[in-house]
């Protein structure tokens, strides 16, 4: 067996109103080409990245995000897109680099009084199945666990690989709360934990990289930056992902 590292990136754009109340679109991609492209991830999740209401409207410029980063998008066919005038699904965007080759993808709708989803894509990289799933979760723990279990039941229907998850979890608690206990959603997945939120004093730990084993969540760290601290109210985080290759 090889190790192949992957190089992930999480961020809430917070529909990109910044820490000075402007919506501004141009400021979140600035903050990616200046604060996120020098991680150079080949997995980068988006929260928030449409407008909240209805039609739920792209606020920032996909095509220079992709080509920013060399990345492209899992958005391109409808199913995948709240609608056609959203870059995602209820404000999620996954990027992922050329190298992946996607051989399932999906929407998750997750409950609760607010609409959320989840993105999941099953790839393969490196010679090993990798599954991804990037959500932006509820903020209260009840409802993070029915989504999480949510997630749990559909991964239990579909082909064993080791699976990425990430994304806004809104888990502040240090010991990880009862979403993230494997024995209320069937989930192992693990990562450490790095403060995001506030952008300007960060002390919660938010966002989330976690993956299961024998994969490991490693160099976790939140992107720091004038731009990226301006640009909205979470840090990015960032980690490399080990997942276990077959060897050639």
């Amino acid at each position: 067996m090889t190790t192949q590292t992957v190089s992930c990136v999480t961020w809430n754009v917070h529909r990109a109103v910044g820490r000075d109340g402007r919506c501004d679109g141009k400021r979140i991609v600035d903050a990616i080409a200046e604060d996120i492209r020098p991680a150079a991830p080949r997995i980068l999740a988006l929260q928030e990245a449409d407008s909240d209401d209805h039609p739920h409207r792209a606020l920032l410029d996909g095509g220079r995000i992709e080509e920013l980063t060399g990345l492209r998008s899992l958005h391109d066919e409808e199913d995948m897109r709240w609608g056609p005038e959203s870059s995602g699904y209820l404000g999620n965007v996954l990027y992922l680099g050329p190298e992946f080759d996607i051989t399932s993808r999906r929407i998750v709708e997750l409950p609760g009084h607010c609409p959320r989803a989840a993105v999941l894509a099953e790839t393969r990289i490196a010679g090993r199945a990798l599954r991804i799933v990037s959500c932006h979760l509820s903020l209260l723990q009840v409802l993070r666990v029915a989504q999480l279990r949510l997630i749990a039941q559909v991964i239990a229907r579909r082909p064993v690989m080791q699976t990425v998850l990430l994304g806004d979890l809104n888990e502040w608690r240090p010991w990880g709360g009862l979403a993230l206990h494997p024995r209320a959603t069937g989930l192992r997945l693990a990562g450490p934990r790095r403060s995001t939120f506030p952008s300007g004093r960060p002390v919660l730990p938010l966002d989330r990289i976690l993956t299961d084993p024998p994969g490991a969540v490693r160099n976790a760290r939140a992107l720091n930056g004038p731009t990226v601290r301006a640009a909205s109210d979470h840090l990015p985080l960032g980690a490399d992902v080990t997942v276990q290759a077959l060897a050639a």
